[in-house]
C-alpha cells in the first residue's frame, strides 16, 4: 500500500488557489496531482470539490483518482452529457458580433480567448485534440 504525506504541503494556499483557478484546467490538473501526495483532510475536501465540480473531465478524473487511492469511498465522475459550460452560445454569439462581418474562426478562437478565458479553458480542456474541429462547427452554426 502505497504511502503519503500526512502534514499539508507547506505552499498548500498557493495550491489551493491553483486548484480553483477558473482559467487554467492545466493548472488545476497540477495542482491536483501535486495535492495527491498529501492525505490530509484539507485536502480531501479540496479533492471532492474538484471531482464533483471542475468543467474538466480530465481534471475530475485525477481528483477522483487521488481519492481512490486515499481509501476515500467515492463514486466516479462521469463525463458531462451536455456542455460543460452552461448557456456557450450567448458566449460565442456575442464573440462573434464584437468582430467583423469577414472574421476567421482562428480570430474568433483568439477573441474568445481575450474576452472569456474561462470558457475558452474549460471547452478546450474537455474537447482535447478535437477543440478547434469543433470549435469551428459552433462558430459556423451561429
Amino acid at each position: 500500500m502505497k504511502s503519503f504525506e500526512k502534514e499539508l504541503p507547506e505552499n498548500y494556499d498557493a495550491l489551493k488557489k491553483k486548484a480553483n483557478y477558473t482559467s487554467s484546467w492545466r493548472d488545476r490538473l497540477d495542482a491536483v496531482t501535486t495535492l495527491s501526495a498529501y492525505q490530509h483532510e484539507k485536502v480531501i475536501d479540496l479533492l471532492n470539490n474538484r471531482m464533483k465540480n471542475d468543467t474538466v473531465f480530465k481534471v475530475q478524473t485525477a481528483a477522483y483518482k487521488a481519492l481512490v487511492a486515499f481509501g476515500e469511498n467515492v463514486e466516479k465522475p462521469t463525463p458531462a452529457r451536455f456542455d460543460v459550460i452552461k448557456g456557450p452560445n450567448k458566449i460565442f454569439l456575442r464573440v462573434k458580433k464584437s468582430l467583423p462581418k469577414d472574421h476567421t474562426v482562428e480570430e474568433f478562437a483568439d477573441k474568445l480567448k481575450r474576452m472569456r478565458l474561462d470558457v475558452y479553458d474549460a471547452f478546450e480542456g474537455d474537447k482535447g485534440d478535437q477543440f478547434m474541429t469543433w470549435l469551428e462547427e459552433r462558430w459556423a452554426k451561429l
